[in-house]
């Protein structure tokens, strides 16, 4: 008891009993609720859990939706991970031997081996918000030029803390820091990143020509860099600082400065061009910051949180705490900024620092320009079926 309460204060004070640091948060879970008597503490609410009603297939809306043969490679993707675990083995064997191009079969597939769960919140909620991502292009350099942003890769000092190392009851927790002397404490903020106050020097991958379009690869979490010379490099998600994730949407909004409708990617990107002066105050109110890895310039979509390449279109980033990632799930939303019923069977392949809670999605629209325009547009509500394996419990729903 005494152990628990030692780690449960020590996290609370590194996310947010601290009154004198920013505080960093857990990377692609959300922070899970502790107790510790912390100086100043407040109260907290009781934790968001998901709910799994059972469904017929026959309420899925739209199923088997709109691309169940082209989306049956991201399928077989997900069991190259998931082919060893407990319940998946068999269902896994049997997916390597169907004709993948006869839709009967493949609905049958599915419809034998799964049993389809509407995932709730325990707020009440039975839809929530799904939004878009892409692997956008950038061109850059080797070298800095003036206006130029840095690619940076993951700085030396930077402390990654599993706590479900020690404590099996905080699986799943990662912390971010650096230590000050014999002391961890939080690790630098965006701002402080950019002022050099962390050791980055000769860690830049690569410069981007446009600030703006660097900060936007830290959302996506991979791109490809097009340089001067024509070649074209990889970069992909290494590790985060541990700051939480702020929209600078939503601090456009509340400035004025955008309406809500106007708040997509490109109506942001647009205001920070008209408004090159205020670019660094709009930045700094996101603390959070990303740091990359070189990718092989490989076919294929970049490499998720499940490791394996994501497939435009088909797979799906989530909060795992809620839709175990390898999951198929059914997916019942609207197009970008549009009414139109967008019903597809997904992959659960990724995760993202913005993407917490039970009923939250983020539709991977693949490379290039109108994957971005997509990506950057949506916005939309949606509902979300995990399809589980009949012969497996459920996962507990945080």
């Amino acid at each position: 008891m005494r152990r628990l309460l030692t780690v449960s204060c020590l996290i609370a004070l590194l996310a947010g009993c601290a009154t004198q640091a920013p505080a960093p948060t857990v990377t692609a879970t959300p922070t899970k609720s502790v107790d510790c008597q912390c100086p100043e503490a407040t109260s907290k609410p009781a934790p968001i859990i998901a709910r799994y009603q059972p469904a017929d297939w026959s309420v899925l809306p739209g199923w088997p939706g709109d691309r169940l043969l082209e989306n049956w490679p991201a399928w077989l993707n997900s069991c190259k991970r998931l082919a060893n675990r407990t319940g998946w083995k068999e269902i896994c064997s049997e997916a390597q031997t169907l004709n993948p191009r006869d839709d009967a079969t493949v609905r049958s597939f599915y419809e034998r081996h799964f049993q389809p769960w509407r995932v709730e919140s325990s707020d009440g909620s039975q839809s929530g918000l799904i939004t878009g991502y892409y692997e956008p292009l950038l061109a850059g350099s080797r070298q800095a030029k003036p206006g130029s942003a840095p690619i940076h890769g993951v700085p030396d000092d930077l402390l990654t803390i599993d706590m479900g190392e020690l404590y099996p009851e905080l699986k799943g927790m990662r912390l971010r820091g650096r230590l000050d002397g014999r002391k961890v404490v939080p690790y630098w903020s965006r701002s402080d990143i950019d002022a050099g106050k962390a050791p980055t020097a000769g860690l830049a991958l690569a410069w981007a020509d446009d600030p703006i379009e660097a900060f936007f690869l830290q959302i996506q979490g991979s791109g490809r860099i097009k340089l001067e010379d024509g070649s074209i490099i990889r970069v992909g998600y290494a590790d985060q600082n541990g700051h939480p994730y702020k929209s600078i949407g939503r601090w456009l909004i509340d400035q004025g400065e955008l309406k809500s409708h106007e708040a997509s990617m490109q109506g942001i990107q647009a205001w920070a061009r008209a408004n090159p002066l205020r670019l660094k105050e709009l930045l700094d109110t996101n603390p959070s910051f990303v740091f990359f890895r070189l990718l092989a310039n490989a076919d294929g979509g970049p490499i998720g949180a499940l490791n394996v390449p994501l497939t435009d279109g088909g797979s799906v980033a989530v909060d795992p705490k809620f839709v175990p990632l390898g999951s198929p799930i059914y997916l019942a939303t609207t197009w970008p900024n549009d009414s139109k019923p967008l019903a597809r069977l997904m992959q659960a392949q990724d995760t993202g620092g913005a993407i917490r809670g039970p009923i939250r999605a983020d539709f991977f629209w693949g490379y290039g320009h109108d994957a971005g325009q997509l990506a950057g547009r949506m916005k939309q509500q949606g509902q979300v079926w995990l399809l589980w394996p009949k012969a497996l419990a459920l996962p507990a729903g945080g």
